[in-house]
């Protein structure tokens, strides 16, 4: 299937935005672990969370999380704690998504888990057992998922559990995000420095609702920065203070141009600050605490002509698809030669290529390359993505959302 998309003449909205899937996905998982006969309220309706309720509630040995890389590594972590057996498996994608790093942490703390096919990738056989716990090193630059996971079971463990973090910490507001959720169910950890630790504890239920979702939130800043005229954009459910670390994505828009108010009913309103205010002439930003946004910035910036260099985005290459790639990829189309000089960096300079005549976006199954992409409307005229279906995966009502504002999709 092929969306093309064409603009409104201008932005103006009033959104209803989808939960977080990062807290739903941990409260899911903490909900379980605490035993809670409690729902989690406002959970988000994306394909990784209906995976994660489906393992919950069904009692089949396989569990499929089809391309949900958070669902499977949740659960590969949950389901190593839980007595009773498994398989676990996924997309051909996820198939290729490794998963060492977690598997053996796990097997070091007393799980027993076997690839089913590659060494070191799903699908996984998991026969749940009591841990022991203790003391594992674990990297800390390739995916802060593993540690969330190892981190939500690790006061079930007979002994707790203390990692030891080598390399540079990628996404350490998810970490923040998953040990301020285990505190709210009732769980203590301690992270100094490099060492987190967490003893042996019991959760406690409680109910617990989920806040709306702040990178949903980033492809309207993307919109407000590359419509015509004065946008005027309302978006609901933000907190100012929030668990998520994407929440970032208010201050990194201020250089391009979009104003944030926190409005006292708890929304959250964009508009453009006054032109001579933009700092614009060229986009710096590591983004090893916030890599999910590095699309949307990187398809603002060539469109707004705004030459930059991003740092920090090692993680990219093993999310849905090797995103600074596909990146590379689907915005030379467009005319955009962008470079990737160094392991997880990426620039443009404001060279020009050749654009194609009519280019059609490829998602690679990546949500966030169909959002990413779908503004550049505002300034093409029109766009047209390739499986705009994709969108399930974290944002089901993007595309209608879209449609109520205005935006015509045929």
């Amino acid at each position: 299937m092929i969306y093309t998309i064409r603009p409104p003449k201008t932005i103006t909205a009033s959104i209803q935005l989808p939960a977080s899937k990062s807290i739903s996905n941990r409260a899911l998982i903490l909900n379980a672990l605490s035993n809670s006969t409690f729902p989690v309220e406002n959970l988000s309706v994306c394909d990784d969370t209906r995976v994660m309720l489906k393992a919950f509630e069904s009692e089949e040995a396989t569990v499929n999380t089809g391309a949900a890389g958070t669902a499977m590594r949740f659960l590969t972590a949950y389901f190593s704690q839980c007595r009773g057996n498994r398989i676990i498996t996924g997309s051909e994608r996820m198939k290729n998504r490794p998963i060492r790093i977690l598997a053996e942490a796990l097997r070091q703390t007393g799980a027993e888990i076997r690839y089913l096919e590659k060494e070191g990738f799903p699908p996984l056989q998991i026969a749940g057992r009591k841990l022991h716990g203790g003391e594992i090193v674990l990297d800390g630059s390739v995916s802060s998922q593993y540690l969330s996971a190892l981190m939500m079971v690790a006061p079930a463990m007979e002994k707790g559990l203390t990692v030891r973090l080598q390399g540079n910490i990628v996404s350490r507001p998810y970490i923040n995000m998953t040990l301020r959720l285990m505190e709210l169910f009732g769980v203590k950890a301690f992270w100094e420095e490099n060492i987190i630790r967490i003893a042996p504890q019991a959760y406690v239920a409680r109910p617990f609702k989920v806040e709306s979702d702040w990178s949903a939130a980033s492809y309207w800043y993307e919109m407000a920065a590359l419509a015509q005229g004065n946008p005027d954009v309302e978006l609901s459910g933000l907190e100012k203070n929030s668990l998520q670390g994407d929440s970032k994505v208010a201050e990194i828009f201020e250089p391009l141009g979009i104003k944030t108010d926190f409005l006292p009913s708890g929304n959250v309103r964009l508009t453009r600050f006054p032109t001579d205010t933009i700092r614009s002439k060229r986009f710096q930003y590591n983004f090893v605490n916030e890599p999910d946004l590095a699309q949307t910035l990187a398809v603002t910036c060539c469109l707004r002509e705004i030459p930059f260099r991003f740092t920090g985005l090692q993680s990219l290459k093993i999310k849905e698809t090797d995103r600074i790639s596909a990146l590379q990829t689907e915005l030379k189309k467009l005319g955009y030669p962008v470079k990737s000089p160094a392991d997880g960096v990426m620039e443009w300079d404001g060279e020009h290529c050749e654009p194609e005549t009519d280019p059609v976006i490829s998602t690679y199954e990546d949500h966030r390359m169909a959002m990413a992409f779908a503004p550049a409307c505002l300034t093409a005229g029109k766009i047209r993505i390739r499986e705009p279906e994709v969108v399930s995966k974290s944002y089901p009502g993007f595309w209608g959302d879209l449609g109520e504002v205005g935006y015509v999709l045929g």
